[in-house]
């Protein structure tokens, strides 16, 4: 198949898809988009805006996996934004409006796109516009059945050295400028991103 792999991090979701496939990774930040030109050479990786991107090239793929930014959907997010015992400042940040191109891009997939599809993101702070299928603390919305599947128990919130054992990427000796706990918090675990390619094609 072709493969669109949008917001593609440093490639958690793509780790155990092999190469038989042909994969076109978009991501738009350099230094991340360096490491997963490293760990899979064999892919076209473009570094641009991949909401845009997504727009002018998906009748281009037959497959297309888009996990667009969680922050502003996300319940830490929230909580970070209730505001201090003074009633005045807030614990972190301020509140955000959310960002509706995660809705933008399931709307346009599931009435533009033939192939089969699936936007991933976080389980938000508020009930979904859209109802998704749930696995774990993440959301899918998709155009095929994704099937029930136990992951391994979370490290999602430990430190580097334990993310980096629990999805399989070491980015300990890269210099980057980016957080690489963020990095790695936002990879996908491999083993569900092979199981939902896997649904994709059961799904044929």
């Amino acid at each position: 198949m072709k493969i669109l792999n949008l917001y593609a991090g440093i490639g958690g979701n793509r780790k155990l898809w092999g190469d038989e496939h042909e994969v076109t990774a978009i991501e738009n930040n350099p230094e991340i988009a360096k490491i997963y030109m490293e760990k899979f050479p064999k892919d076209f990786v473009i570094i641009t805006d991949a909401h845009e991107y997504l727009l002018h090239n998906y009748m281009n793929f037959d497959f297309i996996w888009s996990s667009p930014p969680c922050p502003t959907h996300s319940k830490v997010r929230k909580q970070l934004a209730m505001k201090k015992k003074d009633g005045k400042t807030f614990m972190q940040n301020e509140p955000v409006f959310p960002d509706m191109k995660l809705y933008q891009e399931i709307i346009f997939l599931d009435n533009y796109f033939k192939g089969k599809w699936v936007v991933e993101n976080v389980t938000p702070f508020y009930e979904p516009l859209i109802e998704p299928q749930k696995i774990g603390r993440h959301c899918f919305w998709s155009n095929f059945k994704i099937d029930k599947i136990k992951l391994k128990g979370g490290t999602h919130m430990n430190t580097i050295a334990g993310m980096q054992k629990h999805k399989g990427f070491d980015i300990s000796n890269y210099k980057i400028k980016h957080r690489k706990d963020t990095i790695l918090r936002n990879c996908v675990l491999p083993e569900l991103g092979l199981h939902i390619l896997n649904c994709a094609l059961q799904n044929e």
